[in-house]
C-alpha cells in the first residue's frame, strides 16, 4: 500500500515539475520572441494572450485530450497545432486550427455514413445540389450547412449543435480567421476543445443513425421483398418527426437520380408510403417546392417525370405548386441566410434583404407552400447574431414581420422550437430581440390558448434557449391546433 501511494506522489511531482519547468520556458519564449518585436520597430502589446492565461489551458489540457481515442489521437494534427497556438500566446489562432480539426473529423463522420443522403439534407439549393457527389465536393459546404446538415441526419445532437454554432460565430469574429480585437481566455478556449471532442470527435454513433445507415445501404444494393417492407416500416414509428423527414428527404434525391437502378425505386415504393404517412405537412410542402424547382429549370435527366413519380406513389400531387412564385420566395430566403451566416454578415444582408421584400410585395402576400420557410428565415436574420444586426437590412425585417397575419404571426412567437432559433438565443441580445418579437406580434394573436402561452414566455425565468425543451409537447399541441403541422 506505502509503494502504490509513493508511485502516486512520483507521478503527482513529475506533473507539478513539468508544469513548473513548461511555464519558465512559456515565459522565457514570451521575452525573447516581444523583445525581438520590439527590436524591429513593430507593435508588442496585445499580441500575445498572458502567461496566465495560458497556464489555464495547459493545467487542463491533459484531462481533455484523454478525452480522444488512442486512433484518433494519433492523426489529430490541428490539435497539435491547437497547443502550440496555445503555447505561443496566440489563442485566435489556436481557435482556428480547434475548428479545422472539429470540421475535418465531421467531414470524414459524413463520408463514412452516407453522402448523397447527407447533401439530399444539408444543401437546400437543388441547382447547388446537383453539382455535389463527391468526398471532394464537401469542401463547397460551408461550414453553417456543414453542421446543420450534420444535425439534420443526427451525427450530432441538437445540444451539440448549439454549442458547435456557437464555437463557430466565435470563429468568425474572434479567431485568426477576421480582422478582431476580442479576447479570448483560457478557460473559454479549454471548455470549446471539450466540446468539440465530446460532441464531434469522439462522439459514438447513435443508434438509430447505425440503423438508418444499414437501410440506406441495403435499398441500394438489396431487393426488398412485402415481408421485408413491412417489418422495416414497423420501425418507422419509433423515428422522430426529425428522423422521417430526413430519409423521406433522402429517398426523394435517391429516387430522383438518373443512375438509380429500377430495383431501387421498387424497394422506395413498397416503403415510401408507410413512412409518408409520418411525414410532416411542412416537409410534404418542401418536395413540392422540389418539383417545382425542376420544373422551372428545365427537365434534365427526366428528373421532373421521376420527382412526379415520387409524389405519384403517395398521391401527393397536389402538393405541387399552384404557381412557381413559391420558389422564388424560397430562393430569396436561402440567399438571404447565406448571406447573414457568412463573414461580413451585416454588410452582405442588405442587397438580399431588399430583393426578398421586392419578391412578397407591399402587401407581403407569401405562397403557403413557404410560409414557414419565410418566416423562419425572417425570424432569425431579425434576431440578429451575439454582436448585433445588420443596421442597414433591419428596417427591412422590421417592415416585413409587421406585414404577418396570424398565421405567420404564430409560426414567429413559436419559433424558438426550431433549433436554428433556439441557437441564436443563447445570446443576450438575441433574447431581447426575440421579446421585441413578441411586443411586435401579439397584437395580431386572437387565440386565447396562443395568447396564453405568450405571457409563459414572457414570464418564463430560464434562458430561452432552453424552452424548445421545456415547452416540446405544448408546442407540438398549439401548432396541431392552429393547424401548422
Amino acid at each position: 500500500m506505502e509503494d502504490e501511494n509513493s508511485n502516486t506522489d512520483l507521478i503527482l511531482t513529475s506533473n507539478q515539475n513539468y508544469q513548473v519547468e513548461l511555464e519558465l520556458e512559456l515565459r522565457k519564449f514570451e521575452q525573447f520572441f516581444l523583445s525581438f518585436i520590439e527590436f524591429n520597430g513593430l507593435p508588442s502589446e496585445g499580441v500575445l494572450i498572458s502567461g496566465n492565461e495560458r497556464s489555464k489551458v495547459f493545467r487542463n489540457i491533459k484531462d481533455v485530450i484523454d478525452l480522444l481515442p488512442s486512433d484518433k489521437r494519433s492523426r489529430s494534427i490541428y490539435i497539435s497545432k491547437f497547443i502550440a497556438a496555445v503555447a505561443s500566446g496566440l489563442f485566435d489562432a489556436a481557435l482556428n486550427y480547434l475548428w479545422n480539426e472539429t470540421i475535418s473529423e465531421l467531414r470524414q463522420r459524413i463520408v463514412n455514413y452516407d453522402l448523397p443522403y447527407f447533401f439530399d439534407n444539408a444543401v437546400k439549393n437543388p441547382e447547388k445540389r446537383k453539382r455535389l457527389s463527391s468526398e471532394k465536393d464537401l469542401e463547397q459546404i460551408d461550414d453553417f450547412e456543414l453542421i446543420q446538415g450534420a444535425r439534420a441526419i443526427e451525427l450530432i445532437s441538437d445540444i451539440g449543435y448549439r454549442q458547435l454554432d456557437l464555437i463557430r460565430d466565435m470563429r468568425n469574429h474572434a479567431s485568426a480567421a477576421h480582422p478582431n480585437q476580442n479576447e479570448i481566455t483560457g478557460f473559454k478556449l479549454i471548455d470549446w476543445l471539450e466540446t468539440c471532442i465530446k460532441e464531434v470527435i469522439s462522439l459514438p454513433e447513435p443508434v438509430v443513425v447505425a440503423k438508418i445507415k444499414i437501410l440506406l445501404a441495403n435499398i441500394k444494393k438489396n431487393s426488398i421483398d412485402d415481408t421485408s417492407a413491412e417489418q422495416i416500416a414497423a420501425t418507422f414509428g419509433n423515428f422522430t418527426s426529425e428522423q422521417v423527414n430526413a430519409l423521406a428527404s433522402g429517398f426523394f434525391g435517391i429516387y430522383t437520380k438518373s443512375d438509380t437502378t429500377s430495383q431501387t425505386r421498387e424497394n422506395i415504393h413498397r416503403l415510401l408510403p408507410n413512412l409518408w404517412s409520418f411525414v410532416d405537412e411542412s416537409m410534404r410542402q418542401q418536395f413540392g417546392l422540389k418539383f417545382g424547382h425542376l420544373a422551372i429549370n428545365g427537365d434534365q435527366n427526366g428528373e421532373v417525370k421521376l420527382a412526379r413519380q415520387f409524389l405519384q406513389v403517395v398521391s401527393a400531387e397536389a402538393y405541387i405548386p399552384d404557381n412557381f412564385r413559391a420558389v422564388e420566395v424560397k430562393s430569396a430566403v436561402e440567399n438571404l441566410l447565406n448571406a447573414h451566416h457568412a463573414m461580413q454578415n451585416f454588410y452582405n444582408e442588405p442587397p438580399f434583404a431588399r430583393a426578398l421584400q421586392r419578391l412578397v410585395g407591399e402587401g407581403g402576400t407569401v405562397p403557403r407552400q413557404v410560409v414557414k420557410i419565410y418566416v423562419l428565415g425572417l425570424v432569425e436574420v431579425f434576431l440578429g447574431n451575439q454582436y448585433g444586426v445588420s443596421n442597414q437590412a433591419v428596417g427591412i425585417y422590421e417592415e416585413l414581420i409587421r406585414l404577418f397575419d396570424e398565421r405567420q404571426a404564430t409560426i414567429a412567437i413559436l419559433s424558438f422550437a426550431d433549433i436554428s432559433i433556439s441557437s441564436k438565443l443563447q445570446f443576450e441580445r438575441c433574447e431581447r430581440r426575440f421579446h421585441t418579437l413578441l411586443n411586435t406580434l401579439k397584437i395580431k394573436i386572437s387565440s386565447r390558448a396562443v395568447q396564453d402561452f405568450i405571457v409563459e414566455i414572457e414570464t418564463h425565468q430560464g434562458q430561452l434557449s432552453h424552452m424548445k425543451d421545456t415547452f416540446k409537447q405544448k408546442v407540438t399541441n398549439l401548432q396541431k391546433i392552429r393547424g401548422l403541422i
